[in-house]
């Protein structure tokens, strides 16, 4: 995880946020492992998925995005 938050140029506090947000969606999976060296090691994976967009969802989505704040 401390390469991945180094690449993305992100804190690894708040990587580890979006990938347990991730997680919780089941769009990723992760492991731990313990490496020869006696360090631990988190592994993440993508999971399969599928996203299904029709007209209905997308104007809901936009509908989402431009309410004032406070109906959100």
């Amino acid at each position: 995880m401390s390469q991945l938050a180094r690449d993305l140029e992100l804190s690894r506090p708040l990587l580890h946020m979006h990938l347990q947000r991730l997680e919780a969606a089941g769009l990723v999976t992760g492991r731990h492992e313990i490496a020869a060296d006696g360090k631990s090691q988190r592994w993440i994976e993508t999971t399969a998925f599928a996203v299904r967009l029709s007209p209905a969802s997308i104007v809901a989505l936009l509908a989402a995005e431009t309410a004032p704040e406070e109906q959100k």
